[in-house]
């Protein structure tokens, strides 16, 4: 009987599981970042591996496999655990460090254990709501551009947290951070730029009591930045990603009250009439979605009228001869079309004006 193991090591528990975590976080978040001693490489090489192996139990116990489905009670143990202490924190700020295939573990365990409830209550949106600080990490993770899984990474996990309605007004609520991501949109990493932009959009339209809030209380330098760096970039995806997602806002029945103040603004208009005659067809149609907003407005301003008169052959031949949709018939397109040409070719100052 040599050799021959007569008991079965003891199963690893959620909570064996959640401490040997912390314990490698804490070990590869003290070694220095730029150490060159082989010693704190080798020891960081080795615990980064460890944390691998870790994430992948981890990972098990709360997606389950092809034999295996994920068992409740050991979800919310896992999940009751890993908020106990600052284990979301280490891993947060260890991620640049670890390997890809650990990241990518790590985000799948932190997307999961954000939509797990323990006894009816989402404890990981308490954990952060008293730890907005994180939320922050995860905005200014797009900054990583030397590392782009590490951006991309910090950016799901990200959205995962502004499905949470507190969360993603501790996002809104900063100037500073909804400022940052304005630039965050614009980078020239390609696959970088996509994301924050759908972090961008889920922030201005998934929760919309407080978008509506948002847009209200910031109106002025929000929609200056807006069409400065988004509507006017040079930038085809970003024009063409704000242009639509501006409609989508302003023609949200939450919004109206912000759509009839925007309405109303001449330097709007302008920038929408600029749009209408933009190289791309696609931004062309999208404008107009907007743009019919100005035309059909009940209260247009006197100079509002104004630039709509002195702009009305250009506007009517564009919209007559310029603006379709190829290869296809949209009857509410035309007819949105067929409204706004009845309005502009209908204007007059009125006397005084």
């Amino acid at each position: 009987m040599k050799g021959v193991t007569l008991f079965k090591p003891k199963p690893r528990t959620p909570a064996d599981l959640v401490r040997q975590t912390r314990d490698l976080l804490n070990h590869v978040h003290q070694i220095p970042d730029k150490s060159k001693s082989k010693r704190d490489c080798q020891s960081q090489e080795k615990m980064i591996n460890s944390i691998g192996k870790v994430m992948e139990d981890l990972k098990l116990i709360l997606y389950g496999d092809s034999e295996n489905q994920p068992v409740t009670t050991s979800c919310a143990q896992l999940t009751e655990e890993f908020f106990k202490e600052n284990t979301l924190r280490l891993l947060i700020n260890c991620l640049p460090k670890l390997n890809l295939e650990s990241r990518k573990d790590a985000t799948l365990v932190v997307a999961n254990l954000l939509r797990q409830k323990v006894r009816s209550r989402l404890i990981a949106c308490d954990y952060l709501e008293n730890n907005l600080d994180l939320i922050d990490v995860l905005v200014g993770g797009y900054e990583n551009n030397v590392m782009e899984t590490v951006a991309l990474h910090y950016g799901s996990m990200l959205k995962e947290c502004i499905r949470h309605q507190v969360l993603a007004r501790h996002v809104l609520g900063s100037e500073i951070m909804m400022k940052k991501i304005f630039e965050y949109v614009q980078l020239s990493n390609y696959e970088i730029a996509v994301d924050a932009v759908e972090n961008f959009k889920q922030l201005l339209t998934r929760h919309k009591s407080i978008v509506t809030e948002f847009l209200a209380k910031n109106f002025d330098w929000f929609f200056a930045e807006y069409n400065s760096k988004l509507l006017q970039s040079k930038n085809y995806f970003t024009r063409r990603q704000a242009v639509e997602l501006l409609g989508e806002m302003l023609l949200d029945r939450s919004n109206s009250g912000v759509m009839a103040r925007y309405v109303k603004s001449k330097d709007n208009l302008r920038v929408f009439m600029n749009l209408l005659t933009d190289s791309s067809k696609t931004i062309q149609i999208e404008a107009f979605q907007v743009f019919k907003l100005f035309a059909v407005n009940p209260n247009k301003p006197t100079e509002i009228v104004r630039i709509l008169m002195a702009n009305r052959n250009k506007l009517l031949r564009l919209l007559f001869a310029e603006l379709k949709i190829d290869k296809r018939v949209d009857q509410q397109f035309e007819d949105d079309k067929a409204q706004v040409v009845k309005e502009i070719a209908a204007l007059e100052l009125k006397v005084g004006a």
